[in-house]
């Protein structure tokens, strides 16, 4: 897991052994859908940005742009369905949603 704002927010806790999913006392699986999550999310931004506005993906999937922001952010409220359906809208391909995927275990 890359270090980030959490971990910095735990170590201020006083936690200084182990991970943030042990502290989070997170399973592997969780742990990992987070990251696929958040993979999906830094993806999504970077081929929106090169694209098209929040606002004109948000029109092409009949959503709104508080929730591609959402999205982008990776808030917890944002479903993997809805972050792959944004990716297909930016013209990703299953292959390369695939490869994102994979390298978020990385």
């Amino acid at each position: 897991m890359k270090k980030g704002k959490t971990e910095k927010r735990v170590k201020a806790l006083g936690w200084k052994d182990g991970t943030v999913a042990e502290f989070l006392g997170l399973t592997p699986q969780e742990s990992a859908l987070i990251e696929i999550k958040l993979a999906l999310s830094r993806k999504l931004r970077e081929r929106r940005e090169k694209r098209m506005t929040q606002a004109q993906l948000a029109e092409e999937l009949q959503s709104s742009q508080s929730r591609i922001a959402k999205a982008e952010t990776g808030d917890k409220s944002v479903s993997i369905e809805l972050l792959v359906r944004a990716m297909l809208a930016t013209g990703a391909t299953p292959k390369e949603i695939g490869k994102t995927i994979a390298d978020s275990a990385q």
